[in-house]
């Protein structure tokens, strides 16, 4: 089952339970997707492309809940995190910053990388390792640069 088909399960799931504050996150999601559907003229996004929007959306939640607490407005930010926390639901866990380095240094030694100049390299081969998994890329490159510069 993709990802598309298991949000809009559970989008019919919360419809059917009454549970509006799931629903009213996975209708905004949906709605992102059916967008990039239309755009794109894709029938259905990839498993990969979903968790894009995923990704943004999530980001975006937590980015607007950091700013609404700036603003002394703790009810909308506790509503942001519920929504936020809706959403990690679909999105795996992230990579961690041991693999990361481990694929840093792997990439590193493969490309015989010299130093800041081979960064773009490097972070291009490391994504790539990474691909469809939920990694942050500036993470990445932040441990790229230090194992560049360290060279």
């Amino acid at each position: 089952m993709t990802l598309q088909e298991t949000i809009n399960i559970d989008l019919k799931t919360a419809l059917k339970n009454k549970d509006n504050s799931v629903l009213g996150t996975l209708r905004l999601l949906k709605a992102d997707i059916q967008y990039e559907m239309t755009k794109t003229g894709a029938s259905e996004l990839s498993d990969v492309a979903v968790m894009q929007i995923l990704k943004s959306n999530f980001k975006r939640r937590k980015d607007t809940a950091v700013e609404y607490d700036k603003a002394n407005r703790a009810d909308l930010a506790e509503k942001e995190r519920e929504e936020a926390d809706v959403i990690s639901r679909y999105i795996p866990k992230e990579v961690s910053e041991e693999e990361i380095s481990s694929a840093v240094a792997l990439v590193i030694s493969e490309l015989n990388a010299k130093g800041p100049q081979d960064m773009g390299k490097v972070m291009g081969m490391v994504m790539a390792k990474f691909k469809g998994q939920n990694i942050d890329g500036s993470k990445v490159s932040s441990l790229a640069k230090q194992a560049l510069t360290a060279n």
